[in-house]
């Protein structure tokens, strides 16, 4: 296979060496240089973006720079002394550059080298290559059977246990200014083909050009790795590449292997832990054996590897319960997802869409995404859009990891099952992970659903606990008024008092304190304290007046609340206001029908106005429910159940409605009872 250099690597190597014949000047800069190489200023910076994403100062200063590394290593001139010769007007300058680029300042080149040098033995180096030796003999005869295994292994740890996988561990590995340090070793090559041997360099001139990672340079690494008398790529163990990258200040090590069996060709690369050695990442990259191919494999390795550390990057900053949703190979997407979060963190919802639907758009396998655009729509009332993506998500499940699968299995079962399936797959989720704290106030909520507040308020503790140990707030205020209703519903009203006092502390001025004015004007009318209800009935009022809400909608919300609370006389007032304000609703008529009948305020009268909303619409199932309801509470139970049981027909898969099942269930045993 012959090595010819290709028009760009050609170009590099021109402007390379006009650098070097102008290495004293200090002078030589973009000018001198596009005038030098024959091409204008803004065609030169352009195609050394497109090459190596770098401006052209850029790439004079590295030019300079291992060229500098180069005269350090193997002369005796002064750190200042070689500032002037490589073209620096000033060594505090060169050194704060060099420092950046290398890892470490240019007077700790030799001592480095020496440290190296001096930690090696004879011993190390023998066991090295008897360490190849074996390896290549082992190969030779096994090499199938080693490639098959490996992909087992690999697929069997990613589904049986995940968290091998768990990219928390990198949350400690970044530098004090926050970004991930880097070094990349030499790849052990398999195969005939020395141009594989260009795959470092590759990796590091990709990674540089990300800002999030400090990368470091392969003269640094080379130097280290001669000094210790490993010329031989097969003699670079983990515990070796470990204590050179800790020489280098690189918290993160890559290495990898290069493998050939047929026409085909491997590349495994792992990302592990410069201090404990551990492999906390492992990549795989396959293709044909042929030339015109190598640069795209290498090319789909740096994206992998890359899209990975920035998007851990990324997770650091993020809120802790978006940690579980890092498995995307757009490090684009990713971040369309994290500024979604944030818009919606501030009730920005219309951005948040767009910057979900941003996410999707860059990369459609991305679940996550998917899922909490869906989510977005369903607030937002449009149930179709909603279920569209969340079917789109299902079909994509056993293409993802194992967590992803269960969590769209629990949507799905959201959207088109009932709680009960719902809390299964919490269970599957929580039993792969327990420290999801989302995982647990969904359980809460689907036991809310089913009416079992004893089971919902555990699951919701449990949510808290998790937030708490953390030392982080919790997602939202719904964490504790959930947890408030629960305890009301059992009486426990002492704790919810206490509750929402604290979540008066952990969330001041949050635009969801109306959600807990509610619960708190509630909890004031149960123990009779009319005045603070009052009080925080006036602070509901005032919030909802902030939102985007009519004036019905805040009506309505305002009966429910009294409702809630069985001020019934101020309930049926507000029922019957909202009304007022929208004559035409019939969701609206039949809220106030279903009021009078359910809190037998006056069935008959809501029988009256339930039967004028049937005649415009006979099928609608919740109007039925009324209808049904109504009759049963007149002791017409044979007709109620005729009626609940259509009603429950008519209801779609996925709405279910547990009050709807628990009054069909009470008027099944009552008909039976008359039987």
């Amino acid at each position: 296979m012959t090595e010819s250099l290709t028009s760009d690597q050609a170009l590099i190597k021109k402007l390379t060496e006009i650098v070097l014949t102008n290495l004293g000047n200090k002078n030589f800069d973009v000018k001198e240089l596009a005038s030098e190489s024959g091409i204008s200023r803004s065609a030169l910076n352009r195609k050394l973006r497109n090459i190596l994403n770098k401006n052209i100062n850029q790439f004079i200063r590295e030019v300079r720079l291992k060229k500098a590394f180069e005269v350090l290593k193997n002369g005796s001139a002064t750190a200042s002394e070689v500032a002037y010769k490589v073209g620096f007007a000033s060594p505090a300058y060169f050194n704060a550059c060099f420092h950046e680029f290398f890892g470490y300042p240019p007077g700790k080149v030799k001592s480095l080298s020496s440290e190296i040098q001096d930690e090696n033995t004879g011993a190390d180096v023998t066991s090295g290559l008897e360490h190849k030796k074996s390896v290549l003999e082992i190969f030779t005869i096994y090499k199938k059977w080693i490639l098959a295994i490996s992909v087992l292994i690999l697929i069997v740890a990613v589904i049986a246990y995940p968290k091998i996988f768990n990219q928390r561990s990198l949350d400690d590995l970044r530098s004090p200014d926050g970004r991930i340090s880097v070094a990349v070793m030499p790849f052990q090559n398999m195969t005939d083909d020395k141009i594989w041997d260009g795959i470092q360099i590759n990796l590091i001139s990709y990674l540089s050009n990300y800002e999030e990672l400090k990368v470091r340079q392969k003269e640094a690494v080379s130097s280290l790795l001669e000094g210790k008398g490993l010329s031989d790529n097969a003699s670079i163990t983990l515990s070796v590449a470990g204590r050179i990258s800790q020489k280098l200040n690189a918290n993160i090590f890559i290495n990898g292997i290069i493998n050939k069996a047929g026409n085909d060709v491997r590349v495994d690369a792992q990302l592990a832990n410069s201090k404990t050695k551990e492999v906390f990442k492992s990549f795989q990259i396959e293709g044909p054996s042929r030339e015109d191919k190598i640069f795209e494999i290498i090319d789909s390795l740096s994206l992998l590897i890359k899209n990975f550390l920035v998007i851990s990057k990324m997770g650091k900053e993020i809120n802790a319960d978006l940690k579980p949703y890092k498995y995307s190979n757009s490090s684009e997407a990713y971040k369309y997802f994290i500024l979604a979060d944030v818009a919606y963190g501030r009730n920005d919802v219309k951005t948040a869409l767009t910057l979900y639907s941003q996410s999707v758009a860059a990369d459609s396998n991305f679940i996550p995404a998917i899922i909490f655009l869906s989510m977005r729509y369903m607030e937002l009332g449009l149930q179709d859009e909603a279920r569209k993506l969340c079917l789109k998500a299902y079909e994509k499940r056993d293409k993802t990891t194992m967590m992803d699968r269960i969590m769209v299995d629990w949507y799905h079962a959201q959207l088109f099952e009932t709680p009960y399936e719902e809390i299964k797959y919490l269970r599957q989720y929580q039993d792969a992970d327990d420290q999801v704290p989302v995982s647990y106030w969904q359980a809460g909520y689907a036991y809310l659903e089913l009416f079992q507040y004893s089971n919902a308020i555990p699951e919701f503790e449990k949510a808290l606990e998790i937030y708490k140990k953390w030392g982080t707030k919790p997602m939202m205020m719904a964490n504790y008024t959930f947890l408030g209703f629960a305890y009301h519903k059992t009486g426990q009203y002492k704790k919810e008092k206490k509750l929402y006092r604290r979540a008066e502390k952990v969330f001041p001025d949050n635009p969801d304190a109306w959600r807990l004015y509610y619960r708190q004007a509630i909890l004031a009318f149960t123990e009779g304290d009319i005045v603070g209800a009052n009080r925080y009935i006036g602070k509901y009022r005032s919030a909802l007046e902030n939102l985007p809400w009519s004036e019905a909608e805040i009506v309505k919300d305002l009966a429910l609340l009294y409702s809630e609370a069985d001020v019934l006389n101020k309930a049926e007032e507000y029922y019957r206001q909202t009304l007022s304000l929208e004559p035409e609703n019939q969701v609206g008529i039949n809220d106030l029908a279903y009021f009078l009948i359910d809190r037998d305020q006056n069935i008959n009268e809501g029988m009256n106005i339930n039967n004028a909303v049937l005649k415009l619409n006979p099928d609608n199932p919740d109007f039925l429910h009324t209808k049904g309801w109504g009759l049963y509470k007149q002791g017409k139970s044979i007709e109620a159940l005729e009626i609940l049981q259509k009603s429950w027909d008519l209801k779609p898969a996925y709405d279910y409605d547990h009050g709807l099942f628990l009054h069909l269930g009470e008027v099944k045993k009552a008909v039976s009872g008359q039987g």
